[in-house]
This record gives C-alpha cells, structure tokens and sequence, in this order.
C-alpha cells in the first residue's frame, strides 16, 4: 500500500508564481520540502527567464506546447534543469500541463 495518494481530479489548482501560472501540489516532502506538482500554463503565458537556486528541476509535458529558446516541446517531453541554472522564457502558444518535481523547495529568483 502507497503511503500517500492522489488523485489528479482530486487537486485543487493555486495561484503560481507568475500570473497566469497555476501550481496542483500532489506531493510535498517534509525533509527537503521538495515538491511534485501538476502545473498548468495558460494559453498566451510567457513565463521570464529564471532560476531555481533551491532545487533541481524535472519536467514531463502532459499537454500542449512549451516553448523555449525557438524550440517547441510537446507532450511526451522530459527536461532536467540543475538549480541555479537560468532558464527561460517560457511561451505556453496554448495551454500547457506539465508534471514537475523539485527536489528542493519551490523558491524563484
């Protein structure tokens, strides 16, 4: 049996760190404040570039397109950024879901 459990229909979406930015939190590790989230770009967003000096982070596109840096990542896609490492902007051309995991907690600069 799995010590926690969540399902995605159960997440209740908050306000991210950017407008247009939503963050579903299903998991949060209470040692390293880690954080496994859905996060959901809304059609037209451009997140600026950024860095994550507190964690790594891992992404999984769900859905949509996510773009960066003239390159387009589609669903199926998986990306690592170490952190520390600016990366950025971000373009949602239309709604974009991701699974994300940062192995640290979630603090932007």
């Amino acid at each position: 049996m799995f010590p926690h459990v969540v399902l995605a229909e159960n997440v209740t979406w908050q306000p991210g760190p950017y407008p247009g930015v939503e963050l579903g939190v299903l998991h949060r590790h209470a040692e390293t404040g880690g954080v496994t989230v859905l996060r959901k770009f809304h059609a037209g967003v451009t997140v600026p570039a950024h860095t994550h000096p507190a964690a790594n982070e891992t992404v999984y596109v769900l859905q949509g397109d996510w773009c960066e840096d003239g390159l387009v990542y589609g669903p199926g896609t998986c990306f690592f950024v170490p952190k520390g490492v600016r990366h950025g902007p971000h373009v949602a051309r239309g709604e974009v879901i991701s699974l994300t995991v940062f192995d640290g907690p979630l603090t932007v600069a």
